[in-house]
Protein backbone atom coordinates (compact mmCIF):
# COMPACT_ATOMS: atom_id res chain seq x y z
CA UNK A 1 0.00 0.00 0.00
CA UNK A 2 2.94 2.27 0.55
CA UNK A 3 4.17 2.33 -3.06
CA UNK A 4 0.84 3.44 -4.64
CA UNK A 5 0.55 6.19 -2.02
CA UNK A 6 4.04 7.47 -2.75
CA UNK A 7 3.35 7.32 -6.48
CA UNK A 8 0.18 9.36 -6.04
CA UNK A 9 2.09 11.96 -4.05
CA UNK A 10 4.80 12.17 -6.72
CA UNK A 11 2.12 12.88 -9.32
CA UNK A 12 -0.14 15.14 -7.25
CA UNK A 13 2.31 17.36 -5.38
CA UNK A 14 3.77 19.09 -8.49
CA UNK A 15 0.21 19.87 -9.59
CA UNK A 16 -0.72 21.23 -6.15
CA UNK A 17 2.28 23.54 -6.05
CA UNK A 18 2.07 24.62 -9.70
CA UNK A 19 -0.38 27.42 -8.86
CA UNK A 20 -0.19 28.86 -5.34
CA UNK A 21 -3.02 31.19 -4.26
CA UNK A 22 -2.52 32.85 -0.86
CA UNK A 23 -4.72 35.44 0.84
CA UNK A 24 -2.96 36.27 4.12
CA UNK A 25 0.51 37.34 5.22
CA UNK A 26 0.59 34.41 7.65
CA UNK A 27 -0.01 31.84 4.91
CA UNK A 28 2.61 33.52 2.72
CA UNK A 29 5.13 33.42 5.55
CA UNK A 30 4.46 29.72 6.20
CA UNK A 31 4.83 28.99 2.50
CA UNK A 32 8.18 30.79 2.37
CA UNK A 33 9.43 28.92 5.43
CA UNK A 34 8.36 25.60 3.92
CA UNK A 35 10.34 26.33 0.75
CA UNK A 36 13.34 27.64 2.68
CA UNK A 37 13.46 24.52 4.86
CA UNK A 38 13.32 22.29 1.77
CA UNK A 39 16.12 24.32 0.17
CA UNK A 40 18.34 23.89 3.23
CA UNK A 41 17.89 20.13 3.11
CA UNK A 42 18.42 19.81 -0.64
CA UNK A 43 21.48 17.81 -1.64
CA UNK A 44 23.59 19.80 -4.13
CA UNK A 45 24.87 16.53 -5.63
CA UNK A 46 21.40 15.67 -6.93
CA UNK A 47 20.84 15.60 -10.68
CA UNK A 48 18.38 18.52 -10.46
CA UNK A 49 19.95 21.64 -8.87
CA UNK A 50 16.64 23.16 -7.74
CA UNK A 51 14.85 22.01 -4.61
CA UNK A 52 11.27 20.83 -4.33
CA UNK A 53 8.60 22.02 -3.89
CA UNK A 54 10.03 25.42 -4.92
CA UNK A 55 10.86 24.35 -8.45
CA UNK A 56 7.26 23.22 -9.01
CA UNK A 57 5.81 26.69 -8.45
CA UNK A 58 4.81 28.30 -11.75
CA UNK A 59 2.14 30.81 -10.67
CA UNK A 60 1.97 32.87 -7.48
CA UNK A 61 -1.37 34.61 -6.88
CA UNK A 62 -1.21 37.23 -4.10
CA UNK A 63 -3.80 39.76 -5.25
CA UNK A 64 -6.19 38.85 -2.42
CA UNK A 65 -3.77 39.97 0.29
CA UNK A 66 -5.27 43.07 1.90
CA UNK A 67 -3.11 46.07 2.74
CA UNK A 68 -3.59 46.87 6.42
CA UNK A 69 -0.61 49.06 7.26
CA UNK A 70 3.02 49.89 6.72
CA UNK A 71 4.34 47.28 9.14
CA UNK A 72 2.60 44.48 7.26
CA UNK A 73 3.79 45.94 3.96
CA UNK A 74 7.40 45.76 5.12
CA UNK A 75 6.89 42.18 6.26
CA UNK A 76 5.33 41.32 2.89
CA UNK A 77 8.31 42.84 1.07
CA UNK A 78 10.83 40.94 3.21
CA UNK A 79 9.04 37.63 2.68
CA UNK A 80 8.98 38.08 -1.11
CA UNK A 81 12.65 39.09 -1.16
CA UNK A 82 13.49 35.74 0.47
CA UNK A 83 10.92 33.78 -1.54
CA UNK A 84 11.77 34.74 -5.13
CA UNK A 85 15.13 32.87 -5.27
CA UNK A 86 13.31 29.70 -4.10
CA UNK A 87 10.88 29.61 -7.07
CA UNK A 88 13.20 29.44 -10.10
CA UNK A 89 10.48 28.54 -12.62
CA UNK A 90 7.96 31.17 -11.55
CA UNK A 91 6.13 32.25 -14.71
CA UNK A 92 3.18 34.27 -13.40
CA UNK A 93 3.20 36.71 -10.47
CA UNK A 94 0.05 38.61 -9.45
CA UNK A 95 0.12 41.15 -6.62
CA UNK A 96 -2.20 43.60 -4.93
CA UNK A 97 -1.00 47.01 -6.21
CA UNK A 98 -1.55 48.48 -2.74
CA UNK A 99 1.80 46.88 -1.88
CA UNK A 100 4.92 48.56 -3.30
CA UNK A 101 7.90 46.30 -3.93
CA UNK A 102 11.22 47.67 -2.70
CA UNK A 103 14.37 47.87 -4.78
CA UNK A 104 15.74 44.78 -2.99
CA UNK A 105 12.57 42.77 -3.75
CA UNK A 106 12.69 43.73 -7.43
CA UNK A 107 16.37 42.79 -7.52
CA UNK A 108 15.59 39.45 -5.88
CA UNK A 109 13.00 38.79 -8.60
CA UNK A 110 14.97 40.04 -11.57
CA UNK A 111 18.65 39.46 -10.84
CA UNK A 112 18.43 35.70 -11.29
CA UNK A 113 19.31 33.61 -14.31
CA UNK A 114 15.83 32.11 -13.99
CA UNK A 115 14.13 35.50 -14.48
CA UNK A 116 13.72 34.50 -18.12
CA UNK A 117 10.96 32.13 -16.93
CA UNK A 118 8.66 35.07 -16.14
CA UNK A 119 5.75 35.39 -18.57
CA UNK A 120 3.30 37.57 -16.64
CA UNK A 121 3.64 40.33 -14.04
CA UNK A 122 0.33 41.77 -12.82
CA UNK A 123 -0.73 44.21 -10.13
CA UNK A 124 2.74 45.70 -9.83
CA UNK A 125 2.84 49.06 -8.06
CA UNK A 126 5.42 51.48 -9.42
CA UNK A 127 6.71 54.56 -7.62
CA UNK A 128 8.73 56.34 -10.24
CA UNK A 129 11.58 58.73 -9.70
CA UNK A 130 12.98 61.59 -11.83
CA UNK A 131 13.42 60.85 -15.52
CA UNK A 132 17.09 61.82 -15.24
CA UNK A 133 17.67 58.79 -12.98
CA UNK A 134 16.23 56.28 -15.44
CA UNK A 135 19.46 54.21 -15.46
CA UNK A 136 18.96 53.43 -11.75
CA UNK A 137 15.30 52.50 -12.12
CA UNK A 138 14.96 48.99 -10.60
CA UNK A 139 11.94 48.14 -12.71
CA UNK A 140 13.79 48.79 -15.95
CA UNK A 141 16.54 46.52 -14.63
CA UNK A 142 13.96 43.83 -13.94
CA UNK A 143 12.50 44.02 -17.45
CA UNK A 144 15.92 43.74 -19.06
CA UNK A 145 16.08 40.19 -17.69
CA UNK A 146 12.47 39.21 -18.52
CA UNK A 147 13.01 38.73 -22.23
CA UNK A 148 10.11 36.27 -22.63
CA UNK A 149 7.54 38.43 -20.81
CA UNK A 150 4.10 38.35 -22.46
CA UNK A 151 1.93 40.33 -20.03
CA UNK A 152 2.76 43.39 -17.91
CA UNK A 153 0.32 45.24 -15.64
CA UNK A 154 1.71 48.25 -13.72
CA UNK A 155 -0.09 50.88 -11.63
CA UNK A 156 1.68 54.20 -11.13
CA UNK A 157 1.83 55.70 -7.65
CA UNK A 158 3.11 59.17 -8.53
CA UNK A 159 1.20 62.46 -8.14
CA UNK A 160 -1.46 63.58 -10.58
CA UNK A 161 0.00 66.04 -13.11
CA UNK A 162 -2.53 68.65 -11.91
CA UNK A 163 -0.45 68.83 -8.72
CA UNK A 164 2.80 69.52 -10.56
CA UNK A 165 4.40 72.45 -12.29
CA UNK A 166 5.82 71.60 -15.70
CA UNK A 167 8.85 73.01 -17.40
CA UNK A 168 8.16 71.92 -20.95
CA UNK A 169 11.53 70.71 -22.05
CA UNK A 170 12.80 70.10 -25.54
CA UNK A 171 11.75 66.71 -26.97
CA UNK A 172 15.27 66.28 -28.28
CA UNK A 173 16.30 65.07 -24.81
CA UNK A 174 14.52 61.78 -25.51
CA UNK A 175 15.73 59.12 -25.55
CA UNK A 176 18.95 59.71 -23.64
CA UNK A 177 22.06 58.93 -25.70
CA UNK A 178 23.06 56.08 -23.39
CA UNK A 179 19.64 54.42 -23.52
CA UNK A 180 19.59 50.80 -24.66
CA UNK A 181 16.13 49.54 -25.75
CA UNK A 182 14.45 46.73 -23.86
CA UNK A 183 14.20 43.30 -25.45
CA UNK A 184 10.48 42.50 -25.08
CA UNK A 185 9.71 40.91 -28.42
CA UNK A 186 6.95 38.69 -26.97
CA UNK A 187 5.04 41.30 -24.94
CA UNK A 188 1.38 41.01 -26.01
CA UNK A 189 -0.56 42.79 -23.24
CA UNK A 190 0.52 46.00 -21.50
CA UNK A 191 -1.27 48.06 -18.86
CA UNK A 192 0.21 51.31 -17.50
CA UNK A 193 -2.49 53.00 -15.41
CA UNK A 194 -2.19 56.31 -13.51
CA UNK A 195 1.08 57.04 -15.28
CA UNK A 196 1.65 60.05 -17.55
CA UNK A 197 5.44 59.90 -17.63
CA UNK A 198 8.11 57.77 -15.98
CA UNK A 199 11.45 56.12 -16.70
CA UNK A 200 9.56 52.86 -17.29
CA UNK A 201 7.20 54.43 -19.81
CA UNK A 202 10.12 56.13 -21.53
CA UNK A 203 11.97 52.80 -21.81
CA UNK A 204 8.91 51.08 -23.28
CA UNK A 205 8.19 53.98 -25.63
CA UNK A 206 11.61 53.72 -27.24
CA UNK A 207 11.71 49.91 -27.37
CA UNK A 208 10.34 47.72 -30.13
CA UNK A 209 7.16 45.89 -29.07
CA UNK A 210 6.23 43.96 -32.23
CA UNK A 211 3.84 41.52 -30.49
CA UNK A 212 1.85 44.16 -28.56
CA UNK A 213 -1.87 43.70 -29.26
CA UNK A 214 -3.64 44.96 -26.11
CA UNK A 215 -2.83 48.27 -24.42
CA UNK A 216 -4.45 49.93 -21.39
CA UNK A 217 -3.50 53.48 -20.42
CA UNK A 218 -4.79 56.47 -18.48
CA UNK A 219 -5.22 59.40 -20.91
CA UNK A 220 -3.39 62.71 -20.41
CA UNK A 221 -3.77 64.40 -23.78
CA UNK A 222 -3.95 67.88 -22.24
CA UNK A 223 -0.28 67.62 -21.23
CA UNK A 224 2.10 67.97 -24.20
CA UNK A 225 4.99 65.68 -25.01
CA UNK A 226 7.51 65.12 -23.48
CA UNK A 227 5.98 66.09 -20.13
CA UNK A 228 3.38 63.40 -20.83
CA UNK A 229 4.30 60.33 -22.89
CA UNK A 230 0.83 58.75 -23.13
CA UNK A 231 -0.43 60.14 -26.44
CA UNK A 232 2.97 59.60 -28.07
CA UNK A 233 2.98 56.05 -26.69
CA UNK A 234 -0.30 55.28 -28.46
CA UNK A 235 0.96 56.85 -31.66
CA UNK A 236 4.22 54.86 -31.65
CA UNK A 237 2.78 51.47 -30.63
CA UNK A 238 -0.76 51.78 -32.02
CA UNK A 239 -0.20 50.40 -35.50
CA UNK A 240 -0.87 46.73 -34.71
CA UNK A 241 -3.08 47.10 -31.63
CA UNK A 242 -6.30 45.11 -31.56
CA UNK A 243 -7.53 46.40 -28.19
CA UNK A 244 -6.99 49.89 -26.74
CA UNK A 245 -8.52 50.60 -23.33
CA UNK A 246 -8.42 54.09 -21.80
CA UNK A 247 -9.24 54.14 -18.10
CA UNK A 248 -8.78 56.42 -15.10
CA UNK A 249 -8.71 54.38 -11.86
CA UNK A 250 -11.27 55.58 -9.35
CA UNK A 251 -9.74 57.58 -6.52
CA UNK A 252 -10.55 60.71 -4.57
CA UNK A 253 -10.52 63.20 -6.04
CA UNK A 254 -10.75 61.62 -9.51
CA UNK A 255 -9.22 63.90 -12.14
CA UNK A 256 -10.19 63.11 -15.70
CA UNK A 257 -7.97 64.13 -18.60
CA UNK A 258 -8.86 64.21 -22.32
CA UNK A 259 -7.94 61.57 -24.89
CA UNK A 260 -6.49 62.02 -28.40
CA UNK A 261 -9.08 62.58 -31.14
CA UNK A 262 -7.00 60.56 -33.62
CA UNK A 263 -7.22 57.20 -31.83
CA UNK A 264 -8.84 55.39 -34.75
CA UNK A 265 -6.49 56.86 -37.32
CA UNK A 266 -3.30 55.93 -35.45
CA UNK A 267 -4.64 52.46 -34.57
CA UNK A 268 -6.00 51.18 -37.89
CA UNK A 269 -6.35 47.53 -36.81
CA UNK A 270 -8.31 48.06 -33.59
CA UNK A 271 -11.15 45.66 -32.86
CA UNK A 272 -12.02 47.02 -29.39
CA UNK A 273 -11.75 50.64 -28.24
CA UNK A 274 -12.74 51.66 -24.70
CA UNK A 275 -13.08 55.41 -24.14
CA UNK A 276 -12.85 57.50 -20.96
CA UNK A 277 -14.60 60.71 -20.00
CA UNK A 278 -14.50 63.29 -21.47
CA UNK A 279 -15.35 61.35 -24.64
CA UNK A 280 -13.22 62.70 -27.51
CA UNK A 281 -14.78 63.81 -30.79
CA UNK A 282 -12.99 61.14 -32.82
CA UNK A 283 -11.83 62.07 -36.30
CA UNK A 284 -11.75 59.50 -39.09
CA UNK A 285 -11.23 60.15 -42.79
CA UNK A 286 -12.27 56.75 -44.14
CA UNK A 287 -13.81 53.60 -42.64
CA UNK A 288 -12.43 51.53 -39.76
CA UNK A 289 -12.78 47.80 -38.84
CA UNK A 290 -13.69 48.50 -35.19
CA UNK A 291 -16.07 45.85 -33.80
CA UNK A 292 -16.55 46.83 -30.13
CA UNK A 293 -16.80 50.34 -28.66
CA UNK A 294 -16.94 50.77 -24.88
CA UNK A 295 -18.12 54.00 -23.24
CA UNK A 296 -18.63 54.89 -19.56
CA UNK A 297 -22.39 55.57 -19.92
CA UNK A 298 -24.82 56.66 -22.65
CA UNK A 299 -26.08 60.23 -22.89
CA UNK A 300 -28.14 62.09 -25.47
CA UNK A 301 -25.22 64.44 -26.24
CA UNK A 302 -22.89 61.50 -26.79
CA UNK A 303 -25.38 59.88 -29.17
CA UNK A 304 -25.40 62.97 -31.39
CA UNK A 305 -21.59 62.97 -31.38
CA UNK A 306 -21.37 59.27 -32.31
CA UNK A 307 -24.16 59.15 -34.87
CA UNK A 308 -22.00 60.40 -37.72
CA UNK A 309 -19.02 58.29 -36.65
CA UNK A 310 -21.15 55.11 -36.74
CA UNK A 311 -21.46 55.48 -40.50
CA UNK A 312 -17.70 54.99 -40.77
CA UNK A 313 -17.70 51.84 -38.61
CA UNK A 314 -19.31 49.23 -40.88
CA UNK A 315 -18.08 46.26 -38.79
CA UNK A 316 -19.24 47.62 -35.42
CA UNK A 317 -21.31 44.97 -33.62
CA UNK A 318 -21.28 45.99 -29.95
CA UNK A 319 -21.40 49.16 -27.87
CA UNK A 320 -20.76 48.47 -24.20
CA UNK A 321 -21.67 50.76 -21.31
CA UNK A 322 -18.73 50.12 -19.01
CA UNK A 323 -20.11 51.73 -15.83
CA UNK A 324 -23.82 50.87 -16.10
CA UNK A 325 -25.83 47.65 -15.69
CA UNK A 326 -29.33 46.84 -16.84
CA UNK A 327 -31.92 46.79 -14.07
CA UNK A 328 -32.75 43.33 -12.81
CA UNK A 329 -35.88 41.54 -13.99
CA UNK A 330 -38.95 42.47 -11.97
CA UNK A 331 -38.41 46.23 -11.73
CA UNK A 332 -41.43 48.23 -12.85
CA UNK A 333 -41.59 49.88 -16.27
CA UNK A 334 -41.30 53.38 -14.83
CA UNK A 335 -37.90 52.55 -13.28
CA UNK A 336 -36.76 50.99 -16.56
CA UNK A 337 -37.62 54.12 -18.53
CA UNK A 338 -36.16 56.67 -16.08
CA UNK A 339 -32.69 58.25 -16.07
CA UNK A 340 -29.77 56.31 -17.45
CA UNK A 341 -31.90 53.15 -17.83
CA UNK A 342 -34.25 55.01 -20.14
CA UNK A 343 -31.29 56.34 -22.11
CA UNK A 344 -29.89 52.82 -22.45
CA UNK A 345 -33.17 51.49 -23.78
CA UNK A 346 -33.40 54.34 -26.28
CA UNK A 347 -29.86 53.63 -27.43
CA UNK A 348 -30.65 49.92 -27.68
CA UNK A 349 -33.59 50.62 -30.01
CA UNK A 350 -31.60 52.93 -32.24
CA UNK A 351 -28.59 50.62 -32.42
CA UNK A 352 -30.64 47.50 -33.14
CA UNK A 353 -31.75 49.12 -36.40
CA UNK A 354 -28.08 49.24 -37.37
CA UNK A 355 -27.39 45.65 -36.31
CA UNK A 356 -25.46 46.78 -33.21
CA UNK A 357 -26.05 45.36 -29.71
CA UNK A 358 -25.96 47.50 -26.58
CA UNK A 359 -24.37 45.57 -23.70
CA UNK A 360 -23.96 46.60 -20.08
CA UNK A 361 -20.93 46.41 -17.77
CA UNK A 362 -21.41 42.62 -17.49
CA UNK A 363 -21.49 42.23 -21.28
CA UNK A 364 -25.22 41.40 -21.01
CA UNK A 365 -28.15 42.32 -23.24
CA UNK A 366 -31.24 44.11 -21.95
CA UNK A 367 -33.33 42.01 -19.53
CA UNK A 368 -36.91 42.20 -20.83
Amino acid sequence: MCQPTMLCQEIALPLVYARVDLSTILSLERFQKRLHSAEQKWDSIRRIPYSTPGRWVQALELSKLAFTGQAEALQFDSILTSLFPLVPFLARLTLNPSFVLSRRALASLGERDEAVSLRSLQGISYVFGPMALWERDPFIGLLRNCIYLEELDVVGQGPDPAELEFNFQDAGDFPPESFKPLNLQRLKTLSLLSMFSSPLMMALLFSSLPSLRKLMLTPYDDIPYPSSLVSRFISVHGEMLQSLLLLTPKSWPTRLHPSPRTLLEISPHLRHLSLEQPIPALVLAGTHPLQILSIPRPTSDLWHALETLLLRLPELRVIRTRDVRWLRIGMNSRAQEAGVQGEMREWSKRLSRRGVRLLDADWSDARD
